[in-house]
């Protein structure tokens, strides 16, 4: 089977095109700049962007099965006309290229930042409304505006599934993405200190499996939040010191002094050319999303995700070989 992905040379998508190849399937992907970690795989490569019509319908075409990873990530206010045009008008480009080929199934990898973080009194499953509002963060109104695009187009016949992970980490993470270079801020100990939120944190070979298990079984329509489990910072940093042996930072902020320092680290970090890691954005982000259920996924598509801590160790072990820890 002729099977087409966007976003390949992501994190999700260097996982997702291996294992799409270990299944024997050929593969075709959009590559729009950096792609290190398709090098030396078997793959037929359509050079553009999501946002470009022809590349996607070169792309697609021939293509039985599409998935769309392509997005971007950010939670910089001043991103948002970017974030409107990859990860909405993308998804729109992606589906009219679908339906002019023919192509029989449409996996949309959306978020859990889709849907809306209220109420937090109940674990947000897939019948939980999407994110709306003039309050959004960026991100989370660019993702679920894309996923309004792909259930109108399903409403419209088109078939399509919908996948919504949680924050990734794990293996064959080249960027690194951004939950990777929270790993290595902690292993390097670039991180004075720790805040007191969270997220809710999957493997993304899990999130691969889940997709791929769906793209096979899954009823037209279907979509499936694919979590892990929720950690803390200061949670997930002593997993990573017991994994590693780096020490953790000691100091752990309440959530008020560290939206009081945010915009200073912002300013900060702007000054030394790096990408801060607490802003106030994401500060937001780390009180969002409290308590995420995967039951459906388990129950429909025998989706068990693995401990977080098999991850952790797995990440850091593909680290080391890729020179990440020197």
């Amino acid at each position: 089977m002729l099977v087409a992905v966007t976003g390949a040379s992501g994190h999700v998508g260097a996982n997702l095109v291996r294992a799409l190849l270990a299944r024997g399937d050929r593969v075709r992907v959009l590559v729009h700049s950096e792609s290190r970690s398709l090098d030396g795989l078997d793959v037929e490569r359509v050079q553009g962007c999501v946002t470009e019509a022809e590349p996607v319908r070169a792309l697609v075409d021939g293509a039985e099965r599409v998935f769309h990873l392509a997005a971007k990530i950010s939670l910089d206010p001043a991103d948002r006309p970017l974030l409107q045009k990859t990860n909405v008008a993308g998804p729109r480009n992606v589906i009219d290229a679908c339906r002019k080929a023919g192509v029989k199934r449409l996996v949309h990898f959306s978020s859990i930042h889709a849907f809306s973080s209220e109420p937090t009194s109940s674990a947000i499953d897939e019948d939980r409304p999407l994110a709306s509002g003039s309050r959004l963060l960026p991100y989370d109104e660019s993702k679920s505006g894309g996923e309004r695009v792909v259930r109108e187009a399903i409403e419209g016949g088109l078939d399509a599934i919908i996948i919504n992970p949680t924050a990734v980490v794990g293996p064959f993470d080249y960027g690194p993405s951004h939950m990777g270079e929270v790993l290595l801020d902690l292993y390097h100990r670039r991180l004075p200190g720790l805040v007191v939120g969270g997220f809710d944190w999957v493997d993304v070979r899990d999130v691969v499996d889940g997709a791929l298990a769906a793209a096979d079984k899954a009823p037209r329509g279907a979509r499936y939040l694919l979590a892990g489990r929720r950690r803390s910072l200061p949670e997930l940093a002593k997993v990573v010191e017991e994994v590693t042996g780096r020490r953790r930072p000691w100091m752990v902020s309440p959530m008020w002094l560290a939206r009081g320092v945010a915009p200073f680290a912002v300013a900060w970090a702007r000054v030394v050319g790096r990408r801060p890691l607490f802003t106030p954005a994401s500060l937001t982000a780390l009180r969002n999303h409290l308590d995420v259920s995967a039951a459906r996924a388990g129950r429909e598509i025998g989706y068990a995700p693995r401990p977080i801590e098999v991850t952790i160790r797995d990440t850091f072990d593909w680290f080391r070989t890729d020179g990440k820890l020197s």
